[in-house]
């Protein structure tokens, strides 16, 4: 018919820096629902070790979901690794006709071993600017401009993002982060807390995610000391930052990374939440995933004034924005002393209810049949 969309490919290979068992984040959220109308397979970067010769190793999750690792000799320079990448990728796509494949980036430094390829459709989901990351490899800047050329569609994982990259592709989209509200939603019911927190008494305050090198950890030390009788709960791991740096009070408690099913029984312990990071080049550009995980929570928020939680959620009025210590923790008490959440709820509602990573999922699948599409590549069917 003349208004089919083309179906997408039955394969989707995605390169990512990120690993599937690392945070419960956007590229498990999307990658989980495509898995449900296609093959997913998800690779990660490589992990070195002291072995004779390199494989990828291949955990099946389910039916339709793959973790490929590639396992590397320790010690393999820059060139080794380009070369096993490409005998591994290679070994793994030998016998299938990429026709019936899409390739699915979130990091442009798999190009050198994928580049050679040619499969049905590209997509690049842009979730961040890596380049502004601390360590970040020098050539990505490269590398990436050659992914923009190549991509049949790009994603952008806020709108302060797409606004960077509009110019640099004619296809691209903002797609910023989206919420699981059922899941998080079972907070607001205030079960039984976990046992590691549940003897935390007090004024609860929270934050969950990655504690880097955006995690502003002066402003949790000022806080610690301005508020003693303030309970500040961390969950996650601690990366890229010396954990020496980390703010040392009897008030703050480090309880490590918790799984993705296990937040919200945290979340119905507290009593509000932080979004405390720097603002820097690393942070330009991201938005959050974890502002909307909060409010579906029913958790109020208290955030540094990052672009991407300022526009929509500050000028909604659903997130207090504080951009000094000393205002940040005025804003946290002017939340804690807000008793009556009815109509903030009604609000926060209303802005979440077509805020899914379902309706994210469909809406991208949309801008993928189109591009593929346009392309004139028609899948059979």
């Amino acid at each position: 018919m003349k208004n089919q969309k083309p179906l997408l490919p039955q394969n989707l290979l995605c390169f990512s820096h990120l690993r599937w068992d690392f945070v419960y984040q956007r590229p498990q959220h999307l990658l989980s629902r495509f898995a449900s109308e296609m093959n997913v397979y998800f690779l990660e970067e490589p992990v070195f070790e002291e072995i004779e010769n390199d494989y990828l190793a291949a955990d099946e999750r389910t039916e339709t979901l793959t973790i490929l690792t590639p396992h590397l000799s320790a010690g393999s320079d820059p060139r080794q690794i380009l070369r096993s990448m490409k005998q591994l990728v290679g070994g793994f796509l030998s016998r299938e006709d990429l026709e019936d494949w899409l390739f699915w980036y979130y990091t442009p430094m798999a190009l050198p071993y994928t580049a050679a390829y040619k499969p049905a459709l590209i997509v690049y989901d842009c979730m961040d600017e890596l380049s502004a990351f601390d360590f970040a490899p020098k050539e990505l800047v490269l590398l990436e401009k050659e992914l923009l050329r190549i991509a049949d569609v790009v994603f952008t994982g806020g709108y302060s993002l797409f606004e960077a990259k509009k110019d640099q592709h004619n296809n691209i989209f903002p797609f910023p982060s989206s919420i699981d509200k059922a899941h998080f939603s079972v907070a607001r019911a205030k079960t039984a807390q976990p046992q590691d927190q549940a003897g935390i008494t007090g004024v609860k305050l929270g934050f969950f995610g990655v504690i880097d090198e955006r995690f502003q950890t002066e402003l949790i030390g000022y806080i610690a000391q301005q508020r003693p009788d303030w309970q500040i709960i961390l969950l996650g791991p601690v990366l890229k930052i010396p954990v020496d740096v980390l703010p040392r009070h009897a008030n703050i408690h480090y309880l490590g990374q918790k799984t993705y099913d296990e937040l919200p029984a945290y979340l119905a312990g507290w009593d509000a939440a932080l979004i405390p990071f720097k603002l820097n080049d690393s942070t330009r550009y991201i938005s959050p995933t974890k502002t909307p995980e909060y409010l579906a929570a029913g958790v109020r928020v208290i955030s540094t004034p990052i672009r991407d939680v300022v526009k929509p959620y500050g000028i909604e009025k659903l997130v207090s924005i504080a951009a000094e210590p000393a205002e940040f923790v005025q804003a946290i008490e002017r939340e804690l002393q807000l008793t009556d959440r009815r109509a903030w709820l009604s609000r926060v509602d209303d802005f979440l209810k077509d805020k899914s990573w379902d309706h994210t999922f469909l809406a991208m699948k949309e801008q993928m049949q189109i591009a593929l599409g346009q392309s004139g590549t028609l899948m059979a069917s």
